[in-house]
């Protein structure tokens, strides 16, 4: 097999070798511009994408001998998967290559969120010892509810399971998952009981807004909020209105509505100013999948998904 790979953003340097294993020719360009791939692209039956680069229409009727694109990560919101399907296009992802990451990020945020870490560590080196001020809630005596049961939040309900909290799962595709450890939950059962929300939903044109003031003001209870699949899932002026109203107590946030904060209107940065005011509100910048560790994982297994595509035609 003699296929031509190019790689457009940022992978481990175990990618080329990888590839050269299966008889494709690498041609590594992280910094290559769009204008540039266009004009290109018709060379190649492969492409290698993170989260950089848009593959749409344009790209696509432009890349004429594609076979497969490959995804370093798990998310596809940067595909236009419809019109690559009626291309007849493989598309390969790695989810199983960060999940073990984010799930430890996401459960780091949450015990952070719960004992004050982010606040009580400010005020310390600011000389201020305030023990009451900085009392913590407990993991153990919570329900939490996790919305999206695929790799990222299967392995996050397997780190939540050590500390003996209740655990509630909806996902709308899926059926028949529960265990005496994982409740499959309705929405309605989420609303009732859930203390904590978690969210690992890819982002699509049905997930996006969908956690909005009107979504949370059905919890019975006051929640947290830990996101770490897609800004857009979750809107920051209705996050901001809902802490100021105390439905949400607090919130750990990986991602955000826009992550580019040089592309911000005026509007949209007194938003994002507001929001990091809060001592409630602990934010990383979308790190939660990316490790030492998962940055080569992730190129192990999109090559061996690749391996199993050409088996496979």
């Amino acid at each position: 097999m003699h296929k031509k790979c190019i790689i457009v953003d940022d992978m481990h340097e175990s990618i080329i070798p990888l590839l050269s294993e299966l008889g494709i020719e690498a041609n590594y360009q992280p910094f290559i511009s769009r204008e540039e791939l266009l004009k290109i692209i018709g060379n190649y039956e492969g492409i290698l994408i993170r989260s950089k680069t848009e593959v749409d229409k344009e790209l696509i009727d432009a890349a004429t001998k594609l076979e497969f694109i490959g995804r370093a990560g798990a998310g596809l919101d940067k595909i236009d998967v419809a019109y690559v399907e009626t291309k007849g296009i493989e598309i390969l992802n790695a989810p199983e290559g960060n999940r073990d990451a984010l799930a430890e990020h996401a459960m780091g945020m949450l015990l952070s969120l719960l004992n004050n870490l982010n606040k009580a560590d400010a005020e310390v080196r600011n000389w201020i010892w305030d023990r009451e001020g900085n009392r913590g809630a407990e993991l153990s005596d919570k329900t939490v509810a996790i919305l999206g049961y695929g790799n990222m939040g299967q392995a996050f309900v397997q780190r939540l399971r050590a500390f003996d909290c209740r655990v509630l799962v909806y996902d709308k595709f899926k059926k028949g998952f529960g265990t005496k450890n994982v409740e499959e939950a309705s929405l309605a059962k989420i609303f009732e009981k859930a203390d904590i929300l978690s969210l690992h939903v890819p982002l699509t044109e049905e997930t996006k807004g969908w956690i909005n003031k009107d979504f949370v003001q059905n919890f019975r209870k006051d929640i947290y909020i830990v996101n770490t699949a897609r800004g857009e899932v979750l809107p920051l002026q209705d996050l901001l209105d809902l802490m100021d109203s105390g439905k949400v107590k607090g919130a750990a946030l990986d991602v955000l509505e826009k992550e580019k904060f040089d592309k911000l209107t005026v509007q949209e940065k007194a938003v994002f100013t507001n929001l990091f005011s809060r001592k409630n509100v602990i934010l990383s910048p979308h790190v939660g999948g990316w490790t030492f560790s998962s940055y080569k994982r992730i190129n192990e297994v999109l090559v061996g998904k690749i391996a199993s595509y050409f088996k496979r035609d």
